[in-house]
């Protein structure tokens, strides 16, 4: 039968690529199906990759206008073409998503184009253009990925209040940009346009940003952006938003009060939910949280129907593509008869603001909270000569290891090549290794990674 399959995997996001690509290594026959024009997945289309794109033309623009001078460079008046920052920006989009095709054709993976459904003991059927096709799958994962979400009080009309997806196609920079939610999204799209041109606020009804980091690097980067530009309005809860013309009125409350803000456009980033609701999950018997709507499953992703699986943003923990990635490895794996896990202790988190944050590990507060014994190690980048060289001196790493046993418990950065030095400490922590262990591994100089180094030295002072 031409449609019987090992595996069907429904989404072809980083999660479902990924384990589509390692069940055709391990030799099952895989289909793909995928509704949207181009596969990738939100990361590729309208997440990780459209945003880096932007923020590194915004970084590239702010450099040019602000920095360059300090280095002897000196040029005219600096200028941005929005319009082709976004078709550069499109541009990688569309290579990376051919790629990802590519990929898959190279593997003999068999790509599907339309809406998959369960339709019944071992069946997809998959709707497109008014017809159906049905496929036999003797083992199924479920990749769909997750959707935003706001408050009725500030649903998205797509032109003034606006979903992530929205703020990376606008056209013009807004002259008053509203982000509702200081999380990391918020936190990266308000840094693109803020340099552009942008007088961006953020309401968040906590009294902090990005609340899940170390508070010592969130106080930091609190502390810079605000010197950047941004202004935060913590505390404050967002009662109600209503559109007039062009503009946004935003109602907010805080310590009792209410006052009203107006913006040109107002981002909503207050959360993302599991994106399910067309795999037709109750009636095929897979199991739910009535919470949070994240499909149960067990350590080796399999869901309460025998044969289906889930991972990424549909299964609890980080909604971070390279944790549905592992995850869809380590199903393909589980599905071919070998191991497959994912170590849920050592995935990296990582915002792209300037400057970078990443951690790996417990926060500090985290440590606190179960009662570890700890000890922590930290080093400014204002002592690191490469980080002198560049120019990009603010910041530190925090290194935090168990008291008595040395090993390392969490590794948080914030400052230039966060992002690239995390994975160092990531495999430290994978393997278990003390902070001595990092402290006396010989790192090149001058390096921004001398800094992890003194760090872990700093532990045993």
């Amino acid at each position: 039968m031409a449609n019987r399959y090992d595996l069907v995997i429904i989404g072809s996001g980083p999660g479902g690529y990924v384990a589509a690509a390692r069940a055709a290594q391990l030799g099952l026959k895989t289909a793909c199906v995928e509704k949207w024009p181009r596969l990738g997945g939100v990361c590729l289309n309208v997440g990780c990759i459209p945003s880096k794109a932007l923020l590194d033309s915004s970084e590239y623009f702010h450099l040019a206008k602000a920095q360059l001078a300090d280095h002897g460079i000196t040029t005219g008046a600096v200028g941005m073409d929005v319009a082709r920052m976004m078709a550069r920006k499109e541009q990688v989009v569309k290579d990376l998503t051919d790629n990802v095709q590519k990929l898959l054709e190279n593997h003999k993976v068999v790509i599907v184009r339309g809406t998959a459904r369960l339709a019944g003991k071992n069946l997809v059927a998959v709707d497109t253009d008014g017809k159906t096709e049905t496929l036999e799958a003797q083992n199924i994962i479920l990749a769909t990925g997750s959707e935003p979400v706001a408050p009725a009080s500030l649903a998205f009309d797509g032109k003034i209040i606006l979903s992530s997806s929205e703020a990376l196609k606008l056209d013009a920079v807004p002259g008053r940009l509203g982000i509702v939610g200081g999380g990391y999204i918020g936190l990266e799209l308000g840094s693109v346009w803020m340099r552009l041109g942008s007088q961006v606020t953020v309401i968040e009804m906590l009294p902090e940003i990005a609340s899940g980091m170390d508070g010592q690097v969130r106080r930091r980067l609190q502390g810079l952006l605000k010197k950047q530009g941004f202004t935060f309005r913590l505390g404050s809860k967002v009662k109600r938003a209503t559109v007039a013309g062009d503009k946004a009125s935003v109602v907010i409350e805080s310590d009792g009060k209410s006052e009203t803000l107006e913006f040109d456009k107002l981002l909503v980033s207050v959360g993302r939910r599991p994106l399910t609701k067309d795999l037709n999950l109750e009636a095929a018997g897979v199991a739910t949280d009535p919470q949070t709507g994240f499909v149960r499953v067990d350590g080796s992703l399999r869901t309460s129907v025998p044969g289906i699986y889930a991972i990424g943003d549909l299964v609890p923990g980080p909604m971070l593509a390279h944790k549905a990635s592992a995850e869809g490895r380590a199903a393909a794996e589980v599905i071919a008869g070998k191991p497959g896990e994912v170590n849920y202790d050592a995935i990296p988190a990582i915002v792209y603001t300037a400057p970078e944050v990443a951690s790996v590990g417990l926060t500090e507060e985290q440590i606190k909270e179960r009662g570890i014994p700890y000890a922590t190690g930290a080093y400014p980048f204002a002592g690191a000569g490469r980080a002198r060289c560049l120019g990009d001196t603010e910041g530190f790493v925090k290194v935090i290891a168990h008291k008595v046993t040395d090993r390392i418990l969490g590794v948080h950065i914030i400052g230039a090549r966060a992002a690239e030095m995390i994975a160092e400490a990531v495999l430290a922590l994978e393997f278990g290794a003390s902070a001595e262990d990092i402290a006396r591994t010989v790192h090149g100089h001058p390096t921004f990674a001398e800094a992890l180094m003194e760090a872990a030295a700093a532990v045993r002072k």
